[in-house]
C-alpha cells in the first residue's frame, strides 16, 4: 500500500484526536463568551445587591487563572499517565473529565463553585492535548504531517466557533445554560473505546520496560529541550490566552456598542470570536507550511515577532467598530496561527516512554504562567485601562519570546541507524506505509 493513503486505523486515530481537540475548544471556551453575565450574576445572587464592573472583572479573572492552572497540572498528570497505560485510554480519560465538570458548571451557585468546577474540567483539557498529540504522531506517517499537525489544532478553534455559535443562539438565556452544550463530548469516549486501539509504537516499548521516572526530563540529554519548549509555551499561551480571555470583554466595550443590550453584546462578541478563529485556521495552515519549508526556528520566530506588532501596534489605540476587524484579524493569524505548529514539533523531541509527559509537561507548563497573566490582565482590566490595556501590556512578553524561538532545536526526520532491538543496519531500509516501519531482520517497529 502507498504511503500517501491513510489506513483506516490511522483515520481513526486522528479523528479521535480531532474531535478531541474540538471538544477541547468548546468547553474551553464557553466560559469566555459569558464569563462577564455568569460571575455577575453569581456575585449578584450571593450578596443580593449589585456589584461593580471591577467586582466581576477581578473574581471572572481569578476563576479564568485557576482553569489555567488546572490546564497545566493536568498536561503533567495525564502526559504522565499516558505513558503508563497508554494514549487512547488516556484520552478517553480526559474527555470524560472535561465533559462531566464542565456541564458541572451549570449548577455553580456561587463564583467559587464555578472556579472548582473549571479548575477541574482544565485538569482533562490539559490532558487531553498530551495524549492525542501521541497518539497521531505515533500512528500518522511523516508525509502527512504538515497538514495534520494544522488540522490537528483547526479542530481547537472550530471547537471554539462551536462555543461562539452557542452563546450566540443562547444569548437570551441565562448564561448558565450554555454549560449544557458541554456534556456531548462524554459521548465520544464510547466510540473512542471501541475502535481506537493503543499505537504499536508504545505498546511494544511499554511491554519491554517500564516508563522512565519523570526526572528524565531534567536529565542530560532532554534538559535543554525542556526548558527551551517549556519557555517558547510559556511565553506564547500567556500572550494568546490574554488575546483570548479579553477580547471578547474589548470588543463589547467599543464606543458604538454602548447603548446595546446585554444580549447584543454577547451576540457580536460571538460574532466577532467565529471571525478570529476562522482566521486562525487558515493561519494554522500557512504556519505549517511555511515551517516545511524554512523551518520551524524560523517560522516560530516570525510568527512570534507578527504577534508582537499586532499586539503593541493595534491595542496601542481606542479600538472602534471599522478598525476592530483588521486588529484581530492580524492578531489571530500571528499569535493564533504559530499554534498549529506544536502539535507535531513537540512530541517528536522526547523518547515513546515519556512522550505524554514531555508533550504534556512542556506544553502545558505555560499554562501556569498564562494563569500569572490572568491574574495581572485581571486587575489592568479593573483599574488600570481596561481589556485592550490588558492585551497591549502582554504583547511585550513576545520579545524575549522571538529570542528563545532562535534557540530552539529543529525536527529531523530520519530513520535510526540500527534497529533498538536487534541492531540490524537500517540505512537502507526503504518508508513503508504508516509511522511505523519494521526492521527487516526483527520485524521491531521503529518511527520515521
Amino acid at each position: 500500500m502507498s504511503e500517501s493513503r491513510i489506513t483506516p486505523l490511522q483515520r481513526r486515530g486522528l479523528i479521535a484526536a480531532w474531535l478531541g481537540w474540538a471538544f477541547d475548544g468548546l468547553d474551553g471556551y464557553l466560559y469566555i463568551i459569558v464569563a462577564s453575565r455568569f460571575v455577575r450574576q453569581l456575585l449578584e445572587q450571593d450578596k443580593g445587591t449589585t456589584v461593580t464592573m471591577a467586582e466581576v472583572a477581578a473574581k471572572a479573572a481569578i476563576i479564568q487563572g485557576f482553569f489555567l492552572i488546572g490546564w497545566a497540572l493536568g498536561g503533567a498528570v495525564f502526559g504522565r499517565i499516558g505513558d503508563h497505560i497508554g494514549r487512547s485510554k488516556t484520552l478517553m480519560l480526559t474527555v470524560l473529565t472535561y465533559a462531566v465538570f464542565t456541564g458541572m458548571s451549570f449548577f455553580a451557585q456561587a463564583w467559587w463553585h464555578l472556579l472548582i468546577f473549571r479548575f477541574i474540567a482544565a485538569l482533562g483539557i490539559g490532558g487531553e492535548w498530551a495524549a492525542g498529540s501521541a497518539l497521531v504522531n505515533e500512528t500518522l506517517h511523516r508525509k502527512h504531517r504538515t497538514w495534520a499537525s494544522a488540522t490537528l489544532q483547526s479542530g481547537y478553534m472550530l471547537g471554539c466557533i462551536a462555543a461562539a455559535l452557542t452563546g450566540k443562539l443562547m444569548a437570551d438565556l441565562e448564561p448558565r445554560w450554555v454549560f449544557v452544550v458541554g456534556v456531548l463530548p462524554a459521548l465520544l469516549t464510547l466510540w473512542i473505546r471501541r475502535a481506537v486501539p493503543e499505537p504499536e509504537a508504545w505498546a511494544r516499548e511499554a511491554a519491554k520496560q517500564k516508563p522512565p521516572p519523570v526526572s528524565a526530563l531534567f536529565g542530560k540529554g532532554l534538559l535543554h529541550i525542556t526548558l527551551l519548549i517549556s519557555a517558547l509555551t510559556s511565553i506564547a499561551l500567556t500572550t494568546v490566552w490574554a488575546f483570548l480571555y479579553f477580547a471578547p470583554q474589548a470588543a463589547q466595550q467599543i464606543p458604538e456598542a454602548q447603548n446595546w443590550t446585554p444580549p447584543q453584546k454577547q451576540t457580536f462578541a460571538s460574532n466577532i470570536a467565529i471571525y478570529y478563529f476562522a482566521v486562525n485556521i487558515a493561519a494554522n495552515y500557512a504556519a505549517t507550511y511555511l515551517a516545511a519549508l524554512i523551518g520551524y526556528r524560523k517560522t516560530f520566530a516570525l510568527f512570534l515577532a507578527g504577534a508582537m506588532a499586532s499586539f503593541l501596534i493595534g491595542f496601542a489605540r481606542p479600538l472602534t467598530l471599522d478598525s476592530i476587524y483588521i486588529v484581530y484579524g492580524f492578531t489571530a493569524f500571528f499569535a493564533l496561527g504559530l499554534f498549529g505548529l506544536f502539535p507535531f514539533y513537540i512530541p517528536p523531541l522526547f523518547p515513546t516512554l515519556v512522550r505524554t509527559l514531555g508533550a504534556g509537561f512542556t506544553y502545558n507548563i505555560g499554562r501556569i504562567f498564562s494563569s500569572i497573566g490572568a491574574f495581572a490582565g485581571g486587575w489592568i482590566a479593573a483599574s488600570a485601562g481596561g481589556p485592550a490595556a490588558a492585551i497591549w501590556w502582554t504583547g511585550f512578553l513576545y520579545i524575549p519570546g522571538v529570542l528563545v524561538a532562535l534557540f530552539i532545536p529543529e525536527v529531523k526526520e530520519h530513520k535510526p541507524r540500527a534497529c533498538s532491538s536487534c541492531g540490524h543496519d537500517l540505512a537502507a531500509t526503504k518508508d513503508r506505509e504508516g509511522a511505523d516501519a519494521k526492521c527487516p531482520e526483527c520485524g521491531a517497529p521503529f518511527i520515521i
